[in-house]
């Protein structure tokens, strides 16, 4: 069974890390503006979205101490 990269508001945090709001469709992630970037910590909630229709991903590539 896989991880999922793909997050709704109010689930657990599966790991500490940079999260950004994506859209619905997975392409979509580079047409929204001023996307809403957070810091969480594993456990904690993830908070809600600035649109309904969005979701959270993990950023890749930052490790956060």
């Amino acid at each position: 069974m896989g991880q999922h990269n793909q997050f709704e508001p109010g689930w657990e945090v599966p790991n500490d890390g940079e999260y950004i709001e994506i859209g619905e469709h997975p392409d979509s992630g580079n047409h929204i503006r001023n996307p809403r970037r957070v810091r969480l910590r594993k456990g904690d909630t993830f908070p809600e979205t600035t649109n309904g229709n969005r979701k959270w991903t993990r950023v890749r590539g930052h490790h956060w101490k």
